[in-house]
């Protein structure tokens, strides 16, 4: 296993929009030290897209070096283009990162046979674990479970990451493909667990890792009730983190929080101020914000 909680984490800039690598190094330590099993560099959250490719391996470089004797490190390497995700996964496993996160190719719509053959073509240049990723409302594409228990079949491809919230799609993965089932968005940890899930890659953890934590060992303990009452008491943070496109009202709330995540880059721009008040005002109501302070 990966990990039951892992973080999608951010990627700092500065204030010339240059990414922050110290600032990431004591992120992901943040992250660790507070709940998180690993984190997944440049995935979604990480802002991938606006990413050189020099700058994500400076990241694989620095979480590795940060974290990678203590908790795991999940490389983003998955673009809309095979040979170019092929060349980023080569590199990420050279720099030694634990496993990738690879998003089901974009913008071209490709058919099921053509999702295969891109995790094929990636797949064949490492040995270590992927894990598919699978977010139907940005990519347009939805990897069906057919195509998922194929996918499978490749020995290196061992989890998914279901962003959609989908339970009979979550629980046709965990009975018919074999893949270890990882929540894709925070608010499916609970419901992905009653389904067989292992746990997730999140966003809020950046803030309340530690009762995600206890979240998930109040479920594996049998105690579903308190499960619940842990995941009633986070819907604030959760609704709140969704305000607008992630990975703004993150970013910015990690920086109500103390830390030093700069803003997003275009086309991502920063949140606005009413939202910024809104973010506050959960995380003084979450005591997140007390705890940043001590």
């Amino acid at each position: 296993m990966l990990g039951e909680v892992l973080t999608a984490a951010v990627t700092p800039f500065g204030a010339d929009g240059s990414v922050n690598y110290e600032a990431f190094r004591r992120l992901c330590a943040h992250l660790v030290d507070t709940g998180s099993d690993g984190v997944v560099v440049a995935g979604t959250t990480g802002e991938s897209p606006t990413l050189t490719d020099d700058e994500r391996f400076g990241l694989f470089e620095a979480a590795v070096e940060a974290i990678g004797d203590r908790a795991t490190v999940v490389a983003g390497t998955g673009t809309y283009s095979t040979a170019h995700s092929v060349h980023l996964t080569r590199e990420a496993h050279g720099i030694g990162v634990d496993a990738f996160l690879v998003v089901t190719p974009y913008y071209s719509k490709p058919p099921a046979r053509g999702i295969v053959a891109h995790f094929e073509a990636i797949a064949a240049v490492t040995d270590k674990p992927i894990v598919v990723y699978n977010i139907p409302q940005r990519v347009v594409v939805n990897i069906e479970p057919d195509t998922l228990t194929e996918l499978a079949e490749i020995p290196n491809v061992q989890y998914v990451k279901q962003a959609t919230p989908d339970i009979d799609q979550a629980k046709r993965i965990v009975n018919e493909s074999g893949l270890t089932l990882y929540a894709g968005n925070d608010d499916l940890l609970l419901p992905f667990l009653e389904v067989g899930g292992k746990g997730g890659i999140f966003v809020f953890t950046h803030l309340v890792g530690q009762r995600v934590r206890e979240l998930l060992t109040r479920y594996r303990d049998g105690d579903a009730a308190g499960a619940q009452e842990i995941e009633a008491e986070l819907r604030p943070v959760i609704d709140v983190l969704a305000i607008d496109t992630n990975p703004i009202p993150v970013k910015a709330a990690l920086a109500i929080a103390g830390h030093d995540v700069g803003m997003p880059r275009l086309p991502l721009v920063d949140a606005t101020d009413a939202q910024k008040a809104e973010l506050r005002s959960v995380l003084e109501r979450a005591g997140v914000l007390q705890a940043a302070q001590v």
